[in-house]
């Protein structure tokens, strides 16, 4: 039997190597595609937010400034970047702005469930209140359905924004959210009243988190 020249053997390890290394780019390309779709796709909008601050609602509203709430599941990761911009925002307008974060807890939680490194983080940020809503009642009551979702209330307890202050899931930056804030704070008016939310759903335990790119998922539990 007659062997292969070298050169042959070369070039189809050459080829192999290619076909290989093109596989794997694929790979990581769809990977990321995935993550990138799932950072990018919000969450559930929740009702429609009332238009007046609710009587029956717990949360002390600011009466001569604007009362903003965000509402955060205790353990989704992408909250952290919320928490991040809600300290911008705040940096900027702690003049103007109460804030409070409300902290969603299931029925029957065992002592200090929720206090974990993002209760710390909420509370380190000059202006804020940190607050455990039980059940998510408060979150019922203001339409909110997603971790990081946000209501900006007047001193008059007029509904001004609802929606989300990130532009995708863990992504710090700028995003339509903060800007409309921005510009109701500033001129009394924005293009729009609302904005995208980028987070879990509160009412999920464990939530679904990605902490970063090219890290494993959690769902439920489970790495995947």
């Amino acid at each position: 039997m007659e062997r292969a020249p070298a050169s042959d053997k070369s070039r189809l390890a050459s080829r192999l190597a290619w076909i290989g290394a093109a596989a794997w780019l694929l790979a990581v390309a769809g990977g990321f595609a995935i993550l990138w779709k799932y950072k990018s796709t919000p969450g559930s909008g929740g009702a429609v937010p009332p238009q007046r601050w609710p009587a029956g609602s717990t949360v002390a509203r600011s009466p001569d400034r604007a009362t903003l709430l965000l509402f955060a599941h205790p353990r989704c990761t992408c909250t952290r970047a919320s928490l991040a911009e809600l300290a911008r925002i705040l940096a900027r307008f702690h003049d103007r702005l109460d804030a409070r974060v409300l902290f969603w807890t299931p029925r029957e939680a065992p002592a200090g469930w929720d206090r974990g490194d993002l209760w710390t983080s909420a509370a380190r940020i000059p202006g804020v209140t940190v607050l455990r809503d039980a059940e998510g009642a408060e979150a019922s009551r203001f339409g909110v359905a997603t971790s990081g979702g946000v209501v900006l209330y007047d001193a008059r307890g007029r509904l001004l924004f609802h929606g989300g202050i990130t532009a995708a899931r863990g992504h710090e930056g700028d995003s339509f959210g903060q800007e409309r804030i921005a510009l109701l704070l500033t001129t009394g008016a924005a293009d729009r009243a609302d904005a995208p939310v980028f987070g879990c759903a509160l009412e999920q335990e464990p939530p679904v988190r990605v902490a970063r790119a090219g890290a494993p998922t959690t769902i439920q539990g489970e790495q995947r």
